[in-house]
């Protein structure tokens, strides 16, 4: 049996990744499980190395372990077990850092065919984390709510953004927006909500 998968969106501020974490640390308690974060951030500069390790230490007094994994997202099943509950935050950064992972000297933003594979060994591993996990939740930026960009690569990250969407909303159980910490539920337990 596959554990639920949870898809929750939103703008920056929007409270999403708050809300994330406290979906998981209620079902820990009363369930149990083992709270396991996927990190996909990257500390391109000293500033974003203190936000990191700040962000590490508050998660580690409510035992949550911590994977780092800014690409090659599949590297975290090594440590996923049977039962975890797992986040995974955020996968519009994942996106832009494959996006621009290099492969005989040429970014993967430009290489014709290199998204669609990391697509679908993404898609592979979030099955795999399911076939374990009790329970993961990903969490990602709305796609830009603004005029489509004339900067190619703008347009092939926002284009990126929205088809991986569409693909983990019709694999969630539950597609969630938040808008200032409140969530609207799209879809629940399968369902997609009519309103």
């Amino acid at each position: 049996m596959m554990g639920k998968l949870t898809f929750i969106s939103g703008g920056v501020r929007s409270g999403k990744s708050a809300y994330a974490e406290k979906v998981l640390v209620d079902s820990a308690a009363k369930f149990g499980g083992r709270l396991v974060y996927i990190a996909s951030g990257r500390a391109v500069d000293e500033e974003m190395r203190q936000r990191i390790e700040k962000h590490k230490l508050d998660r580690a007094k409510e035992d949550w372990l911590t994977i780092e994994q800014p690409v090659n997202l599949e590297g975290v099943l090594l440590f996923i077990q049977r039962n975890d509950l797992v986040l995974w935050d955020c996968l519009t950064t994942w996106l832009a850092n494959e996006l621009y992972t290099e492969q005989d000297g040429i970014y993967c933003i430009r290489t014709e065919g290199c998204m669609e594979q990391k697509a679908a060994r993404l898609m592979q591993t979030v099955a795999k984390i399911r076939e374990k996990a009790a329970h993961l939740i990903i969490v990602s930026n709305e796609v830009l709510d603004e005029p489509a960009s004339t900067y190619e690569e703008t347009r092939t990250y926002c284009e990126w953004i929205g088809k991986l969407h569409q693909c983990l909303v019709s694999l969630s159980d539950d597609a969630i927006e938040m808008d200032c910490g409140m969530p609207m539920y799209w879809k629940t337990e399968g369902q997609v909500i009519v309103r």
